[in-house]
């Protein structure tokens, strides 16, 4: 492990598959302590179990980012067993594309709700005690739809747009020793197009995630952000496949 971190606590959101639980096994192989949270508690344990057996440190909560008062109880349940939360990897997310004229809205309010709203929700958990500190990270999962929208990809990548922006409006007001990181993923493996319910939207992520890169890539990344000095704050890292365009 990179000698400038030290041990560091970490939640990680959406960790019950694809880049949210990679990442926690990436963390966790690099020395630090894992709170990983999601709504399948199941797919938690298995996670924790494999952390385990690889010589890491996890522990599971149940976690909706959707609901603010559960998201700030897990934090501060955190902070109270530990003693403080160094790192947030705000990872939740869903990606139910559609074109616009399909009237999805219900799904739009889905994403909105997950994607925008857990961002925030997960912001007013932890920023009081990075505040109170004096340090703390927050990393954003974010995406390249937050710099480009694909054809069925408005709403989605306008709620990349708004985490982009949420994160950058945080590290512009946050005091040096709070460091903010936006990681914007390509065409990564992860269970996101599983949500897809629209069928013209669904055949065109077939061809789409042809050449898509593991999770643990962009694991990879999260680790290069937290792993760097106090001083060093990397503030987006975007990371995809070479063949896509």
């Amino acid at each position: 492990m990179n000698g400038h971190t030290g041990r560091k606590i970490v939640l990680v959101t959406g960790a019950s598959s694809g880049i949210g639980a990679a990442t926690a096994e990436r963390l966790a192989a690099d020395g630090h302590h894992v709170v990983v949270g999601a709504r399948r508690r199941e797919r938690l344990d298995e996670l924790v179990g494999r952390v385990s057996a690889a010589g890491g440190s996890a522990q599971a909560v149940d976690l909706d980012v959707t609901d603010s008062s559960g998201h700030r109880a897990v934090v501060d349940a955190v902070v109270a067993e530990h003693g403080r939360l160094d790192v947030l990897v705000a990872n939740a997310g869903v990606m139910p594309l559609s074109r616009l004229d399909a009237g999805r809205v219900e799904e739009w309010r889905w994403m909105v709700d997950v994607n925008v709203l857990g961002l925030l929700h997960g912001i007013a958990a932890v920023l009081p005690h990075f505040t109170c500190r004096g340090a703390g990270h927050l990393v954003t999962m974010a995406s390249i739809g937050a710099h480009e929208v694909p054809a069925t990809s408005a709403v989605y990548s306008g709620t990349k747009f708004a985490a982009w922006a949420i994160t950058e409006g945080l590290r512009v007001e946050s005091p040096a020793g709070i460091r903010v990181t936006t990681i914007c993923p390509g065409v990564t493996t992860s269970e996101l197009a599983d949500s897809i319910t629209d069928p013209l939207a669904r055949e065109a992520m077939v061809a789409y995630r042809a050449n898509a890169i593991p999770a643990s890539s962009i694991a990879a990344a999260v680790g290069f952000a937290v792993e760097q000095p106090a001083e060093v704050d990397v503030n987006e890292v975007i990371v995809r496949p070479a063949a896509q365009r």
